[in-house]
């Protein structure tokens, strides 16, 4: 209902939670509980928090929406190579294992030895 009412009100500053709250109140009143303004205050909290809203003074609003880097397909370059040598490099590199490294036994704590009493005047 958060990010719907942000939409909705598509603020460039933000929406303030007040704007919010009666946003929500005129939209979704009939399923809202009495104590929402309170319980929309923790949440756009902690949405601020978690990343989920961009908190800039007292106005929430979405973050941007990450840029994702076009992936340019590659042309690969044809290779004359052998078949019959591709398949041996697989086998060879598909026969080396990894060694799983020997456990090691636990050592027991050092006992510190109780510190010597002092001789009273």
């Amino acid at each position: 209902m958060i990010k719907e009412a942000i939409l909705a009100l598509n603020d460039e500053s933000g929406s303030s939670p007040y704007a919010i709250a009666k946003y929500m109140e005129e939209k979704h009143k009939a399923v809202l509980p009495a104590n929402f303004k309170k319980i929309l205050g923790l949440q756009l909290k902690n949405s601020a928090t978690g990343g989920k809203l961009v908190k800039i003074r007292a106005s929430y609003k979405l973050p941007e929406a990450k840029k994702t880097k076009e992936v340019k397909p590659t042309t690969r370059k044809t290779r004359s190579v052998n078949k019959a040598e591709a398949s041996a490099k697989k086998v060879a590199g598909a026969k080396k294992a990894k060694k799983s490294a020997a456990a090691k036994p636990k050592q027991p704590k050092s006992i510190k030895s109780p510190a010597a009493k002092r001789a009273k005047k």
